[in-house]
């Protein structure tokens, strides 16, 4: 399974019109837009996974630089999460 990053969404698309981009290359098993935790808004990028790696790359190489409702889609391969150091803010000692 290949997990595809997908940004420069507009707010308004919705996983269903994601997903069905992605369709059109390959069996997609998930679709999932973030969104902000406070507001719920769609913060412009999602995820893909698709199952076959054959398909996930046709699917980038079609869908990078497309034209989605007014926004030009990036899209690559998705790299793995890594942790970030903690910024500390409030609770960040001094000394």
């Amino acid at each position: 399974m290949k997990s595809i990053f997908v940004g420069n969404l507009s707010v308004s698309v919705t996983e269903e019109v994601l997903g069905s981009l992605f369709e059109a290359y390959g069996t997609v098993e998930r679709v999932c837009i973030m969104t902000d935790r406070d507001t719920g808004q769609a913060k412009g990028f999602g995820f893909v996974d698709m199952s076959d790696d054959g398909e996930a790359v046709k699917a980038i190489a079609a869908l990078n630089g497309k034209d989605v409702e007014g926004r030009t889609l990036t899209v690559n391969e998705a790299r793995p999460k890594t942790d970030r150091p903690s910024g500390g803010g409030f609770w960040r000692k001094r000394w």
